[in-house]
């Protein structure tokens, strides 16, 4: 059993601007990467949400970190079922795109063979990371409008057929998956088609979140994530880095590494992600989870 502990990003705008996480001179993408790798074991890339992502990239990121680095990666939002603007497709399918007279676009407004073709190239963008053993799981984060009725579900087991035989992560942003009535089909589906369930700590008493369920359904991983508990900007915020702009206190880190401690024996490898990515408040916070952890492994 290891429980990695990390962050949602290490190229967040706002992290680099603050000059408070990577030390003089570190001013490169390569640089900065190597850097976050020798402070925590684990990252996950959201990048390859809002485009497609590259082999170059992958191989770039097994070239730039040691041995037994992690990455979980987000999947191509076209696939999670969110409006994906023409100009996110890789440029050589755009002209292949159909007019729909439309802003932005759905899984299913685009046509059958560019969406062979982009399950196929993010396959592949994968490899060199698979290959070299520091993929982690690709997380499906799905919005708060796909919601537990037959439709949504038949496209999420989609997605999971389709990302057969990689490990894969779920994260629904809508109550209904967990409710009273869908948590154990939910989470049934989530054990017969080996998903990872992801734990996520957010706000309470707020909208397009879904319950926080403290079950394991993969014996190779379980992930918690992080979002903060800001409540005036889960909903409101005009940026990611305002939503998430929260960093918890030691008494709640510690009263998170609890559950974590107890779930640590159901799963091979734990995922621990802060995304409350505001300047330098996911490393510090990691950090310090770090620390409680590793006391309480050692008082255990």
């Amino acid at each position: 059993m290891a429980i990695l502990v990390g962050t949602a990003s290490w190229t967040d705008k706002t992290l680099i601007e603050s000059g408070a996480f990577y030390p003089p001179g570190c001013n490169t993408p390569e640089a900065r990467l190597r850097y976050y790798a020798s402070v925590f074991p684990v990252v996950e890339v959201d990048s390859s949400y809002y485009a497609m992502p590259s082999a170059t990239n992958s191989a770039l990121w097994v070239e730039r970190t040691p041995e037994g680095f992690v990455f979980d990666l987000k999947a191509f939002r076209l696939f999670t079922g969110h409006q994906t603007e023409p100009k996110f497709f890789p440029k050589d399918l755009q002209k292949e795109l159909p007019d729909t007279g439309k802003k932005n676009l759905y899984y299913k407004d685009v046509p059958p063979p560019i969406v062979e073709e982009l399950w196929s190239r993010f396959f592949e963008a994968l490899r060199p990371l698979h290959d070299a053993g520091k993929l982690g799981a690709v997380l499906f984060q799905f919005p708060h409008w796909v919601t537990a009725v037959p439709k949504s579900i038949a496209h999420v087991e989609h997605c999971a057929e389709r990302m057969h035989p990689l490990l894969t992560a779920f994260e629904f942003r809508h109550e209904s998956w967990f409710n009273d009535k869908n948590r154990e089909s939910t989470l049934a589906m989530e054990r017969e088609r080996g998903i990872v369930h992801v734990i996520v700590d957010a706000p309470e008493g707020v909208t397009k979140r879904a319950h926080t369920v403290w079950e394991v359904t993969s014996p190779e991983l379980a992930i918690v994530r992080l979002h903060g508990r800001n409540v005036s900007t889960w909903s409101g915020a005009e940026s990611a880095a305002e939503r998430f702009n929260y960093e918890y206190g030691d008494d709640e880190l510690r009263e998170l590494a609890r559950p974590i401690a107890e779930i640590a024996d159901r799963s091979a490898n734990i995922h621990v992600t802060f995304n409350n990515c505001y300047r330098d408040v996911a490393q510090r916070n990691a950090g310090t989870m770090m620390e409680i952890l590793d006391a309480t492994r050692d008082s255990a």
